[in-house]
């Protein structure tokens, strides 16, 4: 009996990209093939690519070279959001065999089997053309939420709860590589989580591209359009047994409304962290950039989640050197964030991306003042997240600590609070993929805490 071939995958992006990854393995696996390492010379390398910055070529052609390296018999697809926007271009680089769009890439399987067989009848390398085939839709027709979640973690998972955008702001490409709004329903989530938490996974991190708009669908003949959302989702995840945490990994502003909050605040079973993104604090730059909300709006909710959870933690996304971005508007941006109580910045560097409304518009930022403006941020985030750590010393916090695979010896164990403080103890196989309070003595070189563990029994409430 001759042996399954084997399949190597390599991930690119966002959270989402990786939950989708884990779902494709699976239904490889179910396929008969083998999941293996890259190194382990796979027969079949899948390649899931991101189209956030200008780098997203590059950044595929060099994986694509290093498939070939590792194995030049190799059979290549590609997937992701960079595959719906690029499908062409990416299927004639040397050595891609498949490209697969956004509405193709969940059917891998179906579409990898009929290459196979005709690897050896086309050349892998030297100056000969060649395409390898793209298979795609057009974005508009894109319409199946295909539910995912990762699975090579025993302590956390990112579970996909909606997929693509409606909100079409300037500067971004996801509506183009992803398609309008969609989700699954309550139920069906729930019966997810369900899954993962039999598994043993203790924390679940809802993702999405815009995941407080769940409850929209675009599939034929739904039910559920209209009935449900993303506050009526939570609430139902919150009675799911077997789970310690979910996680919002994040979620616009002008959708996180009282009523989440509040249910947050009032959790069983809900992290008290939320990443809110703003991309900048001036509500100039935020008009162009089809924002859905001002700082007003903004801060109004930084505010809110902060009387109800004074402990929370609140982190940002911001893009530096967006067009039209002076120098008085990035020292707006600069002191809002400032102002307000927010503990950590997720800072990116504007880059032009092909087919968006900035590409077209007047007064770019050079380059270099945009990596200088990203600079300064993240010094300020720097600054924000230590003085989040310091405000909690002496506090007592529960802690997820990381399950190892057991295959080298460590001397320390990390994990999270709920908070999202990071924090390492003396290695303890006992306290692995568990939730134990911990007393947060001091903070270690590494900017993480330690302190003692104490003893934690199930029948006790975690600590508010």
């Amino acid at each position: 009996m001759s042996s399954p071939r084997t399949v190597a995958f390599h991930t690119l992006g966002c959270k989402l990209n990786f939950s989708e990854t884990s779902t494709l393995a699976r239904s490889l696996e179910e396929a008969g093939y083998a999941k293996v390492r890259e190194e382990e010379r796979p027969d079949v390398f899948v390649l899931n690519t991101c189209s956030v910055t200008e780098n997203a070529d590059k950044e595929c052609r060099r994986h694509v070279r290093r498939f070939q390296a590792i194995n030049p018999e190799a059979f290549i697809a590609v997937v992701g959001c960079y595959a719906q926007l690029k499908p062409q271009e990416i299927a004639a680089i040397p050595g891609v065999d498949l490209v697969l769009g956004a509405n193709e890439k969940f059917d891998l399987a179906a579409h990898i089997d009929p290459l196979l067989s005709r690897m050896s009848a086309r050349p892998r390398t030297g100056t000969g053309p060649h395409q390898g085939r793209a298979v795609f839709s057009p974005i508009k027709e894109v319409k199946r939420f295909i539910p995912s979640y990762n699975a090579n973690d025993r302590t956390r998972t990112f579970l996909k709860v909606q997929d693509g955008c409606d909100y079409f702001c300037s500067f971004c490409t996801i509506p183009l590589a992803r398609g309008r709004s969609r989700s699954s329903t309550i139920a069906e989530t729930v019966a997810h989580a369900r899954a993962i938490a039999a598994s043993g996974v203790q924390e679940i991190v809802l993702t999405g591209v815009n995941t407080g708009d769940f409850g929209k669908s675009t599939s034929p003949g739904s039910t559920t359009m209209g009935k449900e959302d993303f506050l009526g989702l939570i609430h139902a995840l919150d009675e799911v047994e077997g789970i310690a945490r979910f996680r919002i990994s994040s979620i616009e502003p002008n959708l996180c409304h009282d009523g989440i909050i509040d249910l947050v605040a009032n959790s069983k079973r809900f992290a008290p962290h939320f990443h809110l993104p703003l991309q900048s604090g001036s509500d100039v730059i935020l008009e162009r950039m089809r924002r859905r909300y001002d700082t007003a709006l903004y801060a109004d909710r930084v505010y809110r989640i902060k009387e109800r959870m004074p402990h929370a933690c609140i982190g940002v996304d911001v893009i530096t050197g967006t067009p039209g971005e002076t120098e008085e508007e990035f020292l707006r941006t600069h002191a809002f964030l400032r102002s307000i109580p927010v503990d950590y910045l997720h800072v990116f560097t504007y880059s032009e991306r092909a087919n968006t409304t900035a590409v077209r518009m007047d007064e770019a930022v050079p380059m270099a003042v945009r990596r200088e403006r990203t600079k300064q941020l993240r010094i300020l985030s720097s600054k924000l997240q230590r003085a989040f750590y310091e405000r909690h010393v002496g506090s007592t916090r529960p802690v997820l600590f990381e399950h190892g695979d057991g295959a080298l010896p460590s001397s320390t164990v990390e994990g999270y609070t709920d908070n999202y403080l990071r924090v390492s103890i003396p290695f303890d196989a006992m306290v692995m993929n568990t939730v134990v309070p911990v007393t947060l003595e001091r903070i270690n070189g590494e900017g993480q805490f330690t302190g003692p563990v104490g003893a934690f029994r199930p029948s006790e409430p975690l600590i508010a």
